[in-house]
C-alpha cells in the first residue's frame, strides 16, 4: 500500500472504532433532561481490548533461539540459523572475511515492497562459541521509494563485526528474525 492509502485506511478504522466505542445507533436520541433509562441495546459495548494481562510486553531486539548453538566451524565459514520467516525468502551467497558478513536474500513470498527486514549475525571463536551479535536493519524509506516498475525483491546486507570482537571472530551465522512486506 502506498503511504496515502495506508493513512486513509487507518483513519477509516479509527473512525469506525470511535463510532463503536461511543455506542452510536440508528435510534432517535433522547431529549436533553430525559430521565428514560438506557436499554441494554443502547449501552455501548467494548470493542477494543487494550490490555493483555497474560502476554508480557516484548523487550529488546528480536532474537533467534538457535544462534547460541549454531557453532559454525572453520575460519571464514558462515552458517544459517533457522528463523520464523525462512519460507518467505531465499538466502543468496553469504561470506565472512573476519571483519564483516556480506550477503543477499531474495524475497519469495510475494511481489510487494519490503517494509522491514532484520538480518541477525552471530560471531564465533575458533571453538564455535558464540562471542556476540550484530544486525542489519532495512526500513522502507518513503522519500527514496519510487512506484515505477515492480517492487524490489532483492536485498543485500553487510554486518560488521562489533569492535569489541575484532580479531576474535573466525566464523559467523546469520538468520532473519524480522521480515515485513505488504
Amino acid at each position: 500500500m502506498h503511504r496515502t492509502t495506508l493513512t486513509a485506511t487507518l483513519a477509516g478504522l479509527a473512525a469506525t472504532a470511535a463510532l463503536a466505542l461511543t455506542g452510536c445507533s440508528s435510534s432517535t436520541p433522547e431529549p436533553a433532561g430525559s430521565s428514560a433509562p438506557a436499554t441494554a441495546s443502547e449501552t455501548p459495548s467494548p470493542v477494543v481490548m487494550t490490555s493483555f494481562p497474560d502476554l508480557p510486553a516484548p523487550t529488546g531486539e528480536p532474537d533467534l533461539p538457535g544462534l547460541a548453538d549454531a557453532a559454525p566451524t572453520g575460519t571464514g565459514t558462515v552458517g544459517h540459523v533457522p528463523g520464523p520467516f525462512d519460507d518467505r525468502f531465499r538466502l543468496g551467497k553469504v561470506t565472512f572475511d573476519g571483519e564483516r558478513v556480506t550477503g543477499s536474500l531474495d524475497i519469495t513470498s510475494d511481489v510487494s515492497d519490503l517494509l522491514e527486514l532484520q538480518v541477525l549475525a552471530g560471531f564465533y571463536d575458533a571453538g564455535g562459541r558464540l562471542l556476540g551479535t550484530a544486525r542489519f536493519t532495512h526500513h522502507l524509506d518513503e522519500s527514496t521509494h519510487h512506484d515505477d516498475g515492480p517492487p524490489s525483491e532483492h536485498e543485500t546486507f553487510t554486518i560488521k563485526v562489533p569492535r569489541k570482537l575484532a580479531g576474535k571472530a573466525v566464523s559467523a551465522a546469520v538468520g532473519v528474525p524480522v521480515l515485513v512486506n505488504e
